[in-house]
């Protein structure tokens, strides 16, 4: 099988999850750096591939993991009837993380700048509100979809690897149940790997 080709970085949230999900099944692939900071990925040759190709690439992918997920027996169904309610949160959990992870370790660590307390201050707490359902959720359920690893699990591990980089990643020991999730999450051997990549390619 030929390998699928992953651009970015795997330090990116995006790349990353793409690429946990890849090792799971055990498929082959390779990382095509595009230096975000540079504005590779503004320009040519990057611009000039077919977003059409891409799409369906996407398409048989996520096709490929929902069968090769059944032919083991793992459990790769984000899309349950509460997916809508999983990815929602994703989403805010991201959106709070992403700016304490920007100040907290990219401005400091990668521009050399100054990080914006206030800004992180102001995130932390909207986490801690999030970090409560997340809690409530997971005291119920070993994982946020049911008793069974999803896509669901696996894309929240990039941010919240990223979040422990920082020096506010105890923000999560208030939440035992959270700290257990994501402890068996990023015990799996593939994600294991991917975060090696994230700081070798970081």
């Amino acid at each position: 099988m030929v390998p699928v080709k992953v651009y970015g970085l795997p330090m990116n949230g995006s790349v990353a999850r793409v690429l946990a999900c890849l090792e799971e099944v055990d498929a082959e692939y390779e990382v095509v750096v595009v230096d975000l900071h540079t504005g590779e990925h503004k320009r040519l040759p990057h611009l000039a591939r077919n977003v059409a190709q891409i799409k369906r690439l996407i398409g048989i992918f996520f096709f490929f993991c929902r069968l090769t997920a059944l032919q083991s027996g793992a459990s790769f169904s984000g899309w349950r009837p509460d997916s809508l309610w999983i990815r929602t949160l994703h989403c805010l959990a991201s959106c709070v993380m992403l700016p304490i992870v920007f100040q907290g370790l990219v401005v400091p660590v990668y521009m050399g700048g100054t990080s914006g307390l206030k800004v992180i201050e102001e995130n932390l707490e909207k986490l801690k509100e999030i970090m409560e359902v997340y809690e409530e959720r997971l005291s119920k359920l070993k994982y946020l979809a049911g008793n069974f690893l999803s896509l669901a699990d696996i894309s929240h591990f990039p941010m919240v690897h990223l979040l422990q980089e920082t020096p506010y990643g105890s923000v999560l020991d208030a939440y035992p149940h959270v700290k257990a999730w994501m402890a068996a999450v990023m015990d799996r051997p593939a994600v294991k790997k991917v975060m090696v990549l994230m700081k070798t390619f970081g």
